[in-house]
């Protein structure tokens, strides 16, 4: 948290938390909602502002309840999830040591932790957790990290995968291999991002308490 935003809350300690203005999508994009949006369940306006933006992320943090929110100053803003908390990229190849090695970040910049459970839902959607936190994989880069995903120990196929996901991983034992060189192997499980946010204790749309 940045030291302007701690020298802030200590002087305006009481001032009242904002709801619904800001949302996460499900490519890790930061949406502002105004009172239309809102009204009209709209997803709101993607902001661009990269320094506003990495600002967002130096103060993004959970309350007692699950609730994700960014500490605006004094104020807390409460986010609205598309899905988790965090999203999942893979970094650029240029950016990576080897094609091997299946190299993530968070949406915040920062690198993703060590992986130790891996689940999929009937649409596809992988969401990865570290002891900490869940990071759904933007589908933009889901067909990279799907090139990782191994059944009996070889890779998947389109056709293979899509059998998986039908039977509800009922059949096959389907595996992430974070690094091709070596034995660094996850589970994945099928599941749903509902069963997700019970075990990790997040709430998707905070609301104020009574």
């Amino acid at each position: 948290m940045d030291e302007i935003v701690k020298a802030a809350m200590a002087k305006w300690p009481n001032v009242p938390h904002c709801y619904g203005w800001l949302a996460l999508d499900a490519r890790g994009q930061w949406r502002m909602r105004d009172e239309r949006c809102q009204a009209l369940q709209l997803p709101g306006d993607i902001i661009r502002h990269p320094t506003l933006i990495d600002f967002i992320h130096r103060n993004y943090s959970s309350d007692e309840r699950g609730c994700w929110y960014f500490q605006n100053g004094p104020q807390r803003v409460y986010v609205d999830l598309d899905a988790t908390p965090y999203i999942a990229r893979t970094i650029d190849k240029n950016e990576s040591t080897t094609d091997d090695l299946l190299s993530l970040q968070l949406h915040t910049q920062q690198a993703m932790p060590p992986v130790i459970a891996a689940t999929m839902d009937a649409d596809g959607h992988l969401v990865l957790a570290s002891e900490k936190l869940l990071a759904l994989v933007d589908d933009r880069d889901l067909a990279q990290v799907a090139s990782h995903l191994q059944i009996d120990g070889h890779p998947v196929s389109d056709e293979t995968l899509f059998g998986w996901l039908a039977s509800e991983g009922q059949h096959h034992a389907l595996t992430l291999r974070l690094d091709k060189r070596s034995d660094e192997v996850i589970a994945v499980q099928f599941s749903t991002i509902p069963l997700q946010m019970a075990a990790y204790r997040f709430i998707s749309h905070p609301q104020p308490q009574p």
